[in-house]
């Protein structure tokens, strides 16, 4: 048995309407928001990298000194505080390239502004000296000036002679 709508339709045709919807409802678009925005999740990622950044420091840092308070002998290289200044630097430096690494993900994904682009050259800027200041206490020497395939704390003399 079928009732009448108010507009004089039936509701068995309201309800075929319903399961078979009309030309004019299947050629309209909805828009249907997203569960997630690329932005949130690319906000995400850079978070995590920059997690990871300062836990390799972190737990660098902590090995580094507990590998030193382990042993007692020096190692072929000098004293233990040398090998844990060393062990240090390394950690350090593998810590700053990977939180560069988030700064360049944040600013190519996240912020692409004129300031951000200039914020991140200059975080860039300061971590590469900061690395290279790093690795020249490392190493004790300039980069340019250490011989390759050998003791990095002696300096070339003069190139070889073809």
């Amino acid at each position: 048995m079928t009732v009448p709508a108010a507009d004089g339709e039936s509701r068995s045709l309201q309800a075929a309407a319903l399961t078979q919807p009309s030309r004019r409802l299947t050629t309209r678009r909805r828009w249907v928001e997203p569960l997630v925005k690329y932005e949130e999740v690319m906000s995400d990622v850079v978070q995590v990298v920059e997690a990871l950044g300062a836990a390799i420091m972190i737990l660098g840092a902590v090995g580094a000194f507990a590998r030193s308070a382990l042993r007692r002998n020096t190692d072929e290289r000098g004293t233990r505080y040398d090998a844990l200044r060393r062990r240090l630097g390394h950690v350090i430096l593998l810590g700053l390239e990977v939180l560069i690494i988030g700064d360049i993900v944040r600013t190519v994904t996240v912020e692409p502004t004129l300031t951000s682009v200039a914020v991140l050259a200059a975080i860039v800027v300061i971590r590469i000296v900061l690395s290279f200041s790093i690795e020249v206490e490392i190493d004790g020497v300039w980069p340019w000036r250490r011989r390759r395939g050998s003791d990095a704390n002696e300096a070339i003399s003069a190139p070889p002679v073809a």
